[in-house]
């Protein structure tokens, strides 16, 4: 029986691992941490005394990669959303409300009713959005379509700023297309919001690693990979400090780690090296009863709210400039702003903060400009049986869960035709 080696247990590494194990694989899954799922995970929080997300993730219904991988997984019902891709949104200036309702059709028809788009656009506005859908990947966001006016500053830019974690102008124009073709303008049908509430692991974590010990995979956790051992064209041993295993002739190895790793243990590996940081940040608070679960937020400090059981947590992108804000001025500017958007009032806002936790990624994706998009690798490496995964190998997407996902498949598709 073949071997599967997957070195990293981030949602990539368990992509290619169910894949491969379902096909007959013996797999061996080896994680240097202590946890699998990576940025995409759960864990007990004592200062909130919840279990929380260590990022906060949106799905789409159109994300196909993700969601046969929950469905081959078992978990596909712990991803919840409504019937139709509608999206809530806030402008915390003018405190102007509206839901954006792109429907449950295959085409964009939504675009032609008033009532359905973003307040105060015409069709026309969409329609000068063409450039940037067939963009090459080396063009500007800023350099392909209008950095401004309504749409761009009630859809667009939360849209692209969510997806790129760099501000928009600033932004692959290649990476940006790929997004719209795949959210936009396929219609309402591929839009629809898909959220864990039950937590990320639940769903995409906790599953698989249930699954691959059905299967008899062994899993290792704090377990590194220090170095690859090389004959000729083909990786011949993996060592792990004092451990090192054996790779035979017919056995495939995936290393699906961050760059910054994949760089120190393939010398010479061409990869990303600029990156953008995120902030995430949860409160225990009950979302009032007529609050959405997901809700766009424009003209503020926070980008996205979600209302979880017991918890308000909120995502802002492109975030460096807050790694070094003070924590608890960080978490009141915060708070002031969920409290607006949510319609809690100024008593609430303004008084003591509810428990919470803030957690800010410096590293969380790679840096979306054309220049970093041209540095990420493809799947396939200069030796015949080691395969490359994450988010941040050449996927055609941005750094999200569906392209850490599709790269896992690529590996586990590569590496069955090995055989």
């Amino acid at each position: 029986m073949a071997k599967a080696h997957i070195i990293g247990a981030g949602v990539s590494g368990l992509a290619a691992a169910v894949r491969l194990a379902n096909e007959g694989f013996q797999v061996h899954v080896h994680e240097a941490t202590q946890q699998a799922g990576g940025r995409c995970r759960s864990y007990y929080d004592a200062a909130t005394d919840l279990v929380i997300d260590n990022g906060n993730h949106l799905l789409l219904s159109g994300n196909l990669h993700a969601r046969s991988y929950a469905l081959a997984i078992g978990s596909e019902a712990g991803l919840v959303g409504p019937e139709r891709a509608q999206f809530s949104f806030v402008d915390l200036k003018t405190d102007k409300r509206w839901m954006l309702d792109l429907g449950n059709g295959r085409l964009p028809t939504w675009v032609f009713d008033k009532s359905r788009r973003v307040p105060d656009t015409s069709v026309s506005d969409y329609l000068a959005l063409a450039p940037v859908i067939w963009a090459g990947a080396d063009a500007l966001v800023g350099k392909t379509v209008k950095c401004d006016g309504k749409l761009y500053e009630r859809l667009v830019q939360p849209l692209l700023l969510a997806a790129l974690n760099v501000d928009p102008p600033e932004g692959s124009a290649g990476l940006a297309g790929a997004i719209v073709r795949e959210t936009l303008l396929a219609g309402g049908k591929s839009c629809r919001p898909l959220i864990a509430r039950e937590g990320l692991s639940a769903v995409l974590v906790d599953p698989a690693l249930k699954l691959l010990r059905e299967k008899g995979a062994s899993l290792n956790f704090g377990h590194e990979l220090r170095q690859v051992l090389m004959a000729g064209e083909t990786i011949s041993a993996l060592e792990f400090g004092d451990d090192t295993v054996t790779v035979g002739p017919s056995d495939v190895v995936v290393l699906a780690v961050p760059p910054r790793a994949a760089s120190s243990i393939l010398l010479g590996l061409k990869a990303p090296t600029k990156f953008r940081a995120i902030v995430n940040a949860h409160f225990r608070y009950d979302p009032p009863d007529n609050m959405p679960p997901m809700m766009g937020v424009v003209g503020g400090l926070i980008e996205w709210l979600f209302a979880f059981p017991q918890r308000l947590s909120i995502t802002i992108s492109n975030a460096d400039r807050l790694v070094n804000v003070p924590r608890e001025q960080l978490a009141r500017d915060i708070w002031r702003d969920i409290c607006k958007a949510a319609g809690l009032g100024d008593e609430v806002a303004n008084g003591p903060l509810p428990p919470w936790q803030i957690v800010r990624e410096r590293r969380a994706t790679f840096e979306a400009t054309p220049e970093q998009n041209a540095m990420r690798p493809g799947t396939a490496t200069d030796w015949k049986n080691l395969f490359l995964a994450g988010d941040w190998t050449d996927t055609g997407l941005p750094a999200t869960i569906e392209g850490a996902i599709r790269s896992g498949d690529q590996a586990a598709d590569m590496a069955l035709k090995m055989q």
